[in-house]
């Protein structure tokens, strides 16, 4: 049981630390916020990812392939919801949040970026797939701990942009910083539409 519970975590851990979407968002709200803001995206993309893992291991899967409009309108939604981040990045003055009230990302906008975050549901449908099979009983501990992990990861992704904050203090490399961001965005999008 300890090798399954070993390979649940390595699968969770390879694929909520590996670049994406939310990741870059978290990122960039440490680089903008600071951590301790940034941790309601966090918590919202890992409530968000988690909530997807339960719900396919429930049966949306079978949902999903009863109805394939679902999967277009899903990843249609999520190019639209990365180009818009992607273009507020772009737009950004290059200021860093200091004492001002400004909005840093929210728990809703990280757990819609899972659930418009193609890589989150072959993450989910895969995971699902591989470690719950033909046993339901594992899923409720394999959500436990892919919970554990993303919320780990993705804080590792914000507490690294808080890190970066001081060398991003100059509005110019800020601004660059931001539209290098902006265009992995755009990437994401791109490869997402061209995945269809």
């Amino acid at each position: 049981m300890m090798t399954l519970y070993l390979s649940m975590a390595g699968f969770a851990l390879a694929a909520s630390i590996s670049p994406g979407p939310v990741n870059v968002v978290a990122l960039t709200s440490g680089v903008h916020h600071g951590l301790r803001a940034s941790l309601r995206h966090v918590v919202g993309a890992t409530v968000g990812f988690t909530l997807l893992l339960v719900l396919a291991g429930l049966g949306l899967a079978g949902l999903l392939h009863g109805w394939p409009p679902a999967g277009a309108v899903i990843r249609l939604a999520g190019v639209a919801f990365l180009l818009w981040m992607a273009w507020r990045l772009w737009s950004a003055d290059g200021r860093i949040a200091t004492d001002a009230p400004v909005r840093s990302p929210s728990a809703i906008n990280g757990a819609a970026m899972q659930w418009l975050n193609p890589k989150a549901w072959i993450a989910a449908l895969a995971g699902v797939g591989a470690y719950t099979g033909d046993d339901p009983g594992r899923l409720w501990p394999f959500a436990a701990l892919y919970f554990v992990i993303c919320c780990l990861s993705i804080a590792a992704w914000a507490y690294a942009g808080s890190r970066l904050r001081h060398l991003l203090a100059d509005r110019r490399r800020m601004r660059r910083f931001n539209r290098a961001m902006a265009a992995v965005l755009v990437a994401s999008a791109a490869n997402i539409g061209l995945a269809a």
